[in-house]
């Protein structure tokens, strides 16, 4: 077998550091997954109905108005 050389503890060190970067990477991912899956709930909610938005040119003061249809027809 062989001898392991004795670790310091700058290398000790450098392992729990990595293995928490490690941790926050994976908690960061996670965060990440739910917020998309709101985001993806909140649009498919909005995407039912028709959005439209009036905006006013902030140099021309013309009106622009922007219509959004989502995927499921209004009925009448």
């Amino acid at each position: 077998m062989a001898v392991e050389p004795p670790r310091s503890a700058g290398a000790e060190e450098a392992q729990v550091s990595l293995s928490q970067l490690n941790k926050r990477v994976q908690l960061l991912d996670e965060r990440l997954d739910s917020l998309d899956s709101m985001v993806t709930a909140v649009v498919e909610r909005v995407m039912k109905h028709t959005l439209t938005m009036d905006v006013v040119c902030p140099h021309c003061t013309r009106h622009l108005q922007v219509t959004v249809v989502g995927a499921v027809k209004m009925k009448a």
